[in-house]
C-alpha cells in the first residue's frame, strides 16, 4: 500500500464556530511541546520519516530549521533533539508526502484558489512541476522548467526598462541562492530588491548602521551563559523563537537576571520546562524576575527612563565614551531634561515598576537588550532602536563578554540574505565589488523597498513581480492594496515549495515553480550532493544539507532555477552580463562560494570555512575589537525626541502577531494553547477594562476599524473578544488576518517598516457570521478573477474598500 495512502486528508476551510477559549498558560514547552511536535510530524511525515528528518535538523551534516535565526550551539554541545517544537512543524510542512499535481490544478481554477483560506491552501501539500496560467485562462497547467524560463526572459526583456520589474526575496533563500539572485538582478539593470527584512528588522539595520556602523546584533551565544542581566523587549520567545529559551535557562542557572517588556505576558516569557531533561520537564525554570506590561509604543521612554537612571547614578563608562562615542554630552541633556509624566503615560507603567527596573539595570556589571517586532513595527522604531543603543554605550555594555546588543531575526536566513546583497540599497563598496567580479557595471540608483515595489505596482510602473519564497501577500501590509496592485502585474513568478495566497491572487501571466526544500538532497549528475549556507542571528554562518528525496522527480534547487532564468534572460547579450557562467552556477554551489569569497565582506575563503564544523563567525568591529566603521570612527549617541502616541477616546493600539500554530505566514493549525485559543484565529485581545468602557464582554463578537488619515474604510469582520491579561488601551490580534488593518503609508519613519504594532483601531459589535467572516475577506476581491462558484460565495457583508 502507497505511503501516501495513509496520511489523512487535508483540512478544509476553517470553521471558526467551533473556536473555544480556556485559560492560558504560565510556562512554554514541557509534555505538550514534545507530544504536539510529533503529533505534527507523524500527520505529515508518517513515523520513520519524522525520526530520519527531526534527528537530522540543526544538526552537523544535517539541514538547518526552515524556521527562527537562533543560532546553533558549539558542534560538541549539541543535543540529539536539537528542535524545538515549531521547528519540527515546519520541517514537517516542507517534509510532508502530500502532493499537489496537475490533476488538482485541473480541478481547482484561480477563481476557486482565491476563495480559499492560506490553511487550506498550504495543508494541500508540495508542488510537484512548474505551472502556467496564460493570459485570458483561469487555470493553471503544466509547462516545463526551460519553457518557463524562456517566458520569464521574453517578458523581461520586453519591459521599457529593467525598473519596471522587482525581485522579491524571503528569508528562507540559503546564501548561495541570494548571492546568485541579487547577481542576476543587477545584471539585468535594476536594484528592485525588496525582501522580507523591509517588513521586520529594516529599523534594526537602519538604526545600528548609523550608530555602530554595521546592522547586526554584538553578542555571541555563549554571551547569555556570562551576562547579569538580560532584557527582552517586544518579543515572544517560546512561539518566535523557542530555542531560546534554552539560553535564557541557562542564563539563569548561573545568575542572571530577566527582565521582560511587553504589552501582554506570554507563556515563554514566564518559565520554561526544558523537554531535554527529566528535570526540566518536571521542574521547570522560572524566567522572568520581573515583567513590565508596558503600553505599546512605550519603550522609547521606558530606556530614555533608564538611561537617565545610568547617568544619575554615575553608572557610566567615562574612558569608553570618551575615546570611542560621540555625542554623549547632547544625549545626557536630553535625558536629564525628561519628563516623568510624560514616561508614565507613554510607558503605562507604574513609578514602582520603572525604579524596579532601573535598580536591577543598575545592579548589574553585564548586560544583553534584545528585541524584535514589538520594537521594529512602530513609526519611531528607529530611534527606539538607537535610544537602546544609547543605554548600552553610555554603561559601556558593548564588545565584552556578557554585554551587548541581540536584535532577534525572525527567520533562517534572511540576515544572511542582506549579507549575500539582497538589498535595495546596497553600498557603494559592494557594487564595486561586483564590478571587479564580473566585469560589468551595476546599477547605483536605489531600487523600490516592499511598500515602494506594491505603490509602483499599483501605479503600473512595476509590471513583473518575482517572489523567491515566501507568501507575499499574507506578508504585505494592506491587504486589499497589495492583492490589487499584484493582479495588476503582467506577469507574476512564485518560486515555491507550497501553495499559498500569492499563486492565486497574480498576474495576467502568472507561474509557479516549486523548488527544493531545506530538507531535501540536492543532486548533480547523480554523483554528489550540493549544500547551501545560511547565516543566523550572531553572524554565524554554517552549512546545511538535506537528505530526503525530492518531492518529485526533476524538482529543481532555487540556485538551478534563478540561473536558469537568469541564463534565458541575459542570453545574447554582448556585454559582460552574458559572460556570467550560469550553467557552472547551477552544477557547482562552490563555484558561487568562490564569487562570494572575493565580493563579500568578511568572506574570504569562504568555500573552507562553511566546510568546518559548526562554520565561522563574521567580523563584527563593535562585538570584536569595539571600534566603529562609521564616518566619525565612533560609535554616535542619538537625541531622540520623546513621542507619547495620543489614542482618542474609543481608540486602541492593535499589534499584529502571531498564533502558536503559525510561523510568519504558514499556518499550521489552529491551536495557541499558550493562550488559550483552540480551533480558531478570528480573536481579539482586550483588557477588562478596555472591554467593559466599550460595552463588550468575553464572547461578544466585534468588528475592527482601522483609523487612518485617507478615505478608505479598512475593516476586519468578525473578531471574537477574548478578556485578557493586557496593557490598557492596546489590543492584539494573529496576522494575516488584521494585515488589512495596516495603511501602506503607516510606515517606520527611516526604514519604511509597515507599523504592523501600532494600529490605531476601533471596535463595533458585528453582524457578520463568525463562520463565514474569514472567507468573507479573502473573497474581497474575487470581482478581479471572476464570479466565484455559486455554492462557495460569501454572505453579504461589509468589505475593505
Amino acid at each position: 500500500m502507497s505511503i501516501l495512502g495513509r496520511v489523512p486528508a487535508p483540512t478544509d476551510d476553517v470553521d471558526e464556530s467551533k473556536l473555544h477559549v480556556s485559560a492560558r498558560k504560565h510556562y512554554a514547552a514541557g509534555v505538550p511541546a514534545v507530544a504536539v511536535a510529533m503529533q505534527h510530524g507523524v500527520q505529515q511525515m508518517g513515523v520513520r520519516r519524522t525520526a530520519q528528518t527531526l534527528l537530522r535538523l540543526n544538526q552537523v551534516g544535517g539541514f538547518d530549521c526552515q524556521g527562527c535565526a537562533w543560532p546553533d550551539p558549539d558542534p560538541d554541545h549539541r543535543h540529539t533533539a536539537e528542535f524545538c517544537e515549531n521547528g519540527a512543524k515546519a520541517v514537517a510542512e516542507e517534509a510532508t508526502l502530500r502532493r499537489v499535481t496537475r490533476e488538482f490544478f485541473a480541478r481547482h481554477s484561480v477563481d476557486d484558489l482565491v476563495g480559499r483560506t492560506d490553511y487550506w491552501l498550504g495543508q494541500q501539500g508540495r508542488l510537484t512541476e512548474p505551472m502556467v496560467k496564460r493570459p485570458g485562462s483561469r487555470h493553471y497547467e503544466p509547462v516545463s522548467y526551460d519553457e518557463a524560463f524562456r517566458i520569464i526572459g521574453a517578458y523581461l526583456n520586453s519591459l521599457p526598462s529593467p525598473d519596471a520589474a522587482t525581485f522579491y526575496t524571503s528569508g528562507r533563500t540559503s546564501n548561495e541562492a541570494a548571492f546568485a539572485y541579487q547577481l542576476f538582478v543587477r545584471a539585468f539593470g535594476t536594484n528592485n530588491l525588496p525582501d522580507c527584512s523591509n517588513m521586520c528588522h529594516e529599523s534594526t539595520s537602519v538604526a545600528l548602521g548609523e550608530v555602530i556602523g554595521i546592522g547586526k546584533g554584538s553578542v555571541h551565544l555563549r554571551d547569555f551563559s556570562e551576562t547579569d542581566l538580560i532584557l527582552v523587549v517586544g518579543q515572544n520567545p517560546g512561539t518566535n523563537h523557542p530555542r531560546m529559551l534554552s539560553a535564557l535557562e541557562q542564563a539563569k542557572k548561573n545568575g542572571a537576571r530577566i527582565i521582560a517588556v511587553n504589552p501582554l505576558p506570554e507563556a515563554g516569557l514566564l518559565a520554561f520546562k526544558n523537554p531535554q531533561t527529566p528535570k526540566g520537564l518536571v521542574k521547570g525554570q522560572g524566567l522572568t524576575d520581573l515583567f513590565l506590561p508596558i503600553r505599546g509604543n512605550g519603550d522609547l521612554a521606558l530606556f530614555q527612563w533608564l538611561g537617565r537612571a545610568a547617568l544619575r547614578a554615575g553608572k557610566i563608562d567615562r574612558e569608553f565614551v570618551e575615546s570611542q562615542t560621540s555625542g554623549f554630552d547632547d544625549w545626557a541633556r536630553h535625558v536629564e531634561a525628561l519628563d516623568e509624566a510624560e514616561v508614565l503615560r507613554a510607558t503605562g507603567l507604574s513609578r514602582v515598576q520603572l525604579d524596579e527596573a532601573a535598580r536591577m539595570l543598575l545592579s548589574a556589571k553585564s548586560f544583553i537588550t534584545c528585541w524584535a517586532m514589538g520594537v521594529t513595527q512602530h513609526v519611531n522604531a528607529v530611534g527606539t532602536i538607537k535610544e537602546i543603543v544609547n543605554l548600552h554605550l553610555a554603561t559601556g555594555a558593548i564588545g565584552l563578554p556578557g554585554s551587548g546588543l541581540c536584535p532577534v531575526r525572525g527567520h533562517s536566513n534572511v540576515q544572511g540574505d542582506r549579507t549575500m546583497g539582497i538589498w535595495e540599497r546596497a553600498p557603494q563598496h559592494f557594487l564595486d565589488a561586483i564590478r571587479d567580479e564580473f566585469g560589468f557595471d551595476p546599477p547605483r540608483e536605489h531600487g523600490h523597498d516592499v511598500v515602494d515595489s506594491i505603490r509602483a505596482m499599483a501605479e503600473g510602473k512595476i509590471r513583473f513581480f518575482l517572489g523567491m519564497g515566501g507568501n507575499f501577500i499574507a506578508a504585505a501590509p494592506d491587504t486589499a492594496v497589495t492583492e490589487n496592485a499584484l493582479a495588476s502585474c503582467g506577469m507574476t513568478v512564485q518560486v515555491s515549495t507550497k501553495l499559498n495566497r500569492s499563486h492565486a491572487v497574480c498576474g495576467e501571466t502568472a507561474i509557479i515553480l516549486p523548488t527544493l526544500g531545506r530538507t531535501e538532497r540536492d543532486v548533480r549528475q547523480g554523483v554528489y550532493d550540493q549544500f547551501v549556507t545560511v547565516e543566523d542571528s550572531m553572524s554565524e554562518v554554517h552549512a546545511s544539507r538535506g537528505r530526503l528525496a525530492p518531492p518529485a522527480p526533476g524538482v529543481r534547487s532555487e540556485v538551478q532555477i534563478v540561473s536558469g532564468i537568469a541564463a534565458a534572460t541575459l542570453a545574447g547579450r554582448e556585454d559582460a552580463t552574458g559572460t556570467i557562467d550560469w550553467s557552472a552556477f547551477a552544477e557547482d554551489y562552490s563555484v558561487i562560494r568562490d564569487h562570494i569569497s572575493r565580493v563579500v565582506p568578511g568572506c574570504e575563503d569562504y568555500d573552507a570555512k562553511v566546510r568546518r564544523p559548526g562554520g565561522f563567525q563574521l567580523p563584527h568591529p563593535p562585538r570584536d575589537t569595539r571600534t566603529f566603521d562609521t564616518p566619525s570612527g565612533k560609535a554616535q549617541f542619538g537625541v531622540v525626541p520623546l513621542q507619547v502616541l495620543e489614542l482618542q477616546p474609543g481608540q486602541l493600539l492593535l499589534q499584529t502577531m502571531r498564533s502558536h500554530d503559525q510561523y510568519n505566514t504558514t499556518i499550521y493549525g489552529l491551536e495557541d494553547r499558550y493562550r488559550g485559543i483552540h480551533s480558531g484565529r478570528r480573536v481579539v485581545f482586550l483588557s477588562a477594562a478596555d472591554a467593559k468602557e466599550r460595552g463588550f464582554a468575553d464572547g461578544d463578537v466585534v468588528d475592527l476599524i482601522g483609523v487612518w488619515d485617507d478615505d478608505v474604510e479598512r475593516i476586519a469582520p468578525a473578531f471574537r473578544v477574548v478578556v485578557y491579561d493586557i496593557a490598557r488601551g492596546c489590543a492584539a490580534a494573529y496576522y494575516p488576518e488584521t494585515n488589512p488593518l495596516v495603511p501602506l503609508d503607516s510606515t517606520a519613519e527611516a526604514s519604511n517598516t509597515p507599523t504592523s504594532k501600532g494600529v490605531v483601531v476601533t471596535l463595533r459589535a458585528s453582524t457578520t457570521d463568525p463562520t463565514t467572516a474569514e472567507r468573507a475577506d479573502i473573497r474581497d476581491v474575487a470581482a478581479e478573477f471572476g464570479d466565484l462558484d455559486a455554492d462557495k460565495r460569501a454572505p453579504e457583508t461589509t468589505h475593505l474598500s
